[in-house]
């Protein structure tokens, strides 16, 4: 592995597995560290200037949720992901999120409520747009749903989960070809969360992702 990874700095009172953990999810994310890519745990823990410990508690961290391979004895390298494990996560995704915005449509301020319709706004333009254009502003506004909702259980699952949804739907293909259809449907999306209407708003999503 001759990928050089920037030591950590805890200054601010950073959590050390926590900073290891997002360290090397971001640099599989971004392809520094590929698909098959071996990982030595004295090899990662002397870039980034720490001890072995919390190298080890992050890969298995990361196996967790199966962005890395762990054979005992044998090797730990970045996966692959199958196309059952981005099945599965787009239907998490969905419903997790449908559940998400019933609650945080029922809970927010009216000024968090402004902040959904422009994040809202953003998907509406992003569905006219290539598949990547509109898998990142759908990000951006699950975060942000997320966090409206108030709940610690719901934010704690998604920061969890964040790096495995991220990696296993890139490249995700939307469930409506055409530009124009899928930016009408996100502008009832859209609309429906104008109106706090958790009931329309879940039902246009899960219709959005083909879980309807």
């Amino acid at each position: 592995m001759s990928v050089i990874l920037p030591p950590i700095d805890l200054a601010g009172g950073k959590i050390l597995s926590d900073e290891v953990y997002k360290r090397i999810g971001a640099a599989i994310l971004e392809g520094t560290l590929p698909a098959g890519v071996r990982l030595r745990d004295v090899d990662l823990a002397a870039q980034l200037g720490i001890s072995r410990t919390p190298v080890r508690e992050a890969l298995q961290r990361l196996e967790h949720f199966d962005l890395v391979e762990i054979a005992v004895g044998r090797y730990t390298r970045v996966s692959e992901p199958t196309d059952g494990q981005r099945e599965e996560t787009g239907e998490f995704t969905a419903y997790f999120m449908g559940n998400a915005l019933r609650m945080a449509l029922r809970r927010c301020s009216d000024d968090e409520l402004e902040i959904l319709v422009a994040k809202a706004d953003l998907l509406v333009a992003a569905g006219q747009q290539d598949a990547m254009t509109l898998f990142e502003a759908s990000y951006v506004f699950f975060e942000a749903v997320t966090r409206v909702t108030g709940n610690s259980v719901f934010i704690g699952v998604i920061s969890q989960a964040q790096l495995a949804i991220q990696r296993n739907l890139r490249g995700w293909e939307p469930f409506m070809t055409s530009p124009l259809e899928r930016a009408e449907a996100y502008g009832r999306l859209r609309d429906a969360i104008a109106r706090r209407d958790g009931d329309a708003a879940e039902r246009e999503l899960r219709w959005l992702h083909a879980i309807a």
